[in-house]
């Protein structure tokens, strides 16, 4: 296993662009943690330390997709589809007895098929004379409503890899197999500061005029809540330098990743970069994007540190776009780029700075034909909390683009895509 390295993140530019610095992250930032023996119920949203195969077929046997007849699709067609009915199986039923030649089975959904029979009918497509005798009606093709062994997973098949993050869906291939227990990289041990003489703890006190209630270290723990880590709150630091800097050599100590918000620009109250200086190491820090230009990445010891701008909407930005992927990384999963969608834009832009990225806040509308487009939050402030809670996700305007008409294609990454649903 790597650890953060003195060289890896090497760079010569005093602000990096979007792209750069996404490849930086994901070409050098390497897992810090260390697998661990789990059951699959404490398995959800963990990152799979091991390959795991099918050990068997799924499903195990052939079996009855619906409730009907079970029969051989041959005496089906010789006997014109009236066939008695020889025996019942139900779901569960271990008997492998054969079935006889030219007759029916009733049979029930997930019911294994008996030797003799490939194909099932529907129990309400079909009439019967005192359960004695059932009529199929005609042009039932060969092996309908049949489920074959291996028809979900062959004996052997690969259903998991390292680095995968397991999902619902994950959880249960996992059962399907008869896997109780996994090999799972454990959670990574996080700290969350806040940064501010201006920060006030919500409920603690009223505010007063100079005064902002905390919110980002609130969102960031939402934020965390949903990726495979435990999270310790260091509450909010003054602006003081020595006591930001003994706090983040105390949280270096005993965590994997500091997460810090606000601090992060060259202002005189400014610490956090200095810290990171003193301390450790910067690799990354100012990017050519709005919002979210401040954003740092280092390290203290072999604790990697996130600094994300002050403000919710840039620090939001930030954690999802790059936080996040490089705290999954370290987490041991499999790095994943977030996927863009084409969508027409339902607004314009008369003028936009070259050489950087903007991330606009965007909200899906629909016109009458049903067809999407993306318009942009009205307001473009970083402070906007609104425009987070309001939007569907992210319209991301490249560094080339100065102008947009109305209607052009932009790249649209939604909310969803980075687990953050409604």
């Amino acid at each position: 296993m790597r650890k953060l390295l003195d060289d890896c993140f090497l760079h010569d530019k005093d602000r990096l662009r979007h792209a750069e610095a996404l490849a930086i992250l994901r070409e050098n930032v390497q897992r810090l943690a260390e697998p661990e023996d789990i059951s699959i119920e404490e398995a959800i949203g963990r990152v799979l330390a091991e390959e795991i195969k099918s050990p068997r077929n799924v499903p195990l046997t052939d079996n009855s997709a619906v409730d009907g007849y079970a029969f051989s699709h041959s005496d089906y067609v010789a006997q014109e589809g009236r066939l008695p009915i020889s025996r019942r199986i139900a779901a569960g039923d271990l008997e492998r007895t054969p079935l006889a030649p030219g007759t029916a089975a009733r049979i029930f959904t997930g019911a294994v098929m008996p030797d003799g029979a490939d194909s099932v009918a529907m129990q309400e497509d079909c009439t019967t004379e005192d359960d004695a005798l059932v009529m199929i009606p005609p042009d039932l093709k060969p092996g309908a409503n049949a489920r074959k062994s291996g028809e979900d997973l062959a004996e052997g098949d690969m259903l998991l890899a390292p680095g995968d993050r397991l999902r619902p869906q994950d959880i249960a291939a996992l059962a399907s197999v008869g896997r109780g227990r996994l090999s799972a990289y454990r959670a990574l041990r996080i700290a969350v500061v806040s940064t501010g003489d201006e920060l006030v703890k919500p409920g603690d006190a009223a505010i007063r005029p100079g005064q902002v209630f905390d919110s980002n270290r609130y969102l960031l723990k939402s934020l965390l809540s949903t990726l495979p880590v435990s999270v310790t709150d260091f509450g909010i630091l003054p602006d003081d330098a020595p006591v930001i800097r003994a706090t983040l050599s105390e949280a270096a100590a005993s965590h994997d990743i500091i997460l810090t918000s606000g601090g992060a620009s060259r202002g005189e109250e400014d610490h956090i970069i200095d810290a990171m200086d003193a301390l450790g190491q910067r690799f990354l820090w100012q990017l050519a994007i709005k919002p979210g230009r401040p954003m740092s990445f280092g390290r203290i010891r072999d604790c990697a540190m996130i600094g994300l701008p002050g403000n919710p909407v840039a620090a939001m930005i930030c954690f999802l776009l790059y936080a996040r992927p490089a705290i999954l990384a370290l987490a041991g999963a499999s790095w994943r780029d977030v996927p863009a969608f084409s969508v027409p834009a339902a607004f314009s832009i008369k003028k936009k700075k070259p050489d950087r990225t903007e991330f606009l806040r965007g909200l899906l509308t629909q016109n009458a034909s049903g067809t999407l487009a993306v318009r942009k939050y009205d307001r473009d402030g970083s402070g906007l909390i609104s425009s987070l809670r309001e939007a569907d996700g992210l319209v991301m305007i490249p560094e080339h683009v100065t102008t947009l008409e109305e209607g052009a294609p932009v790249a649209f990454m939604p909310f969803s895509e980075f687990g953050v649903t409604r």
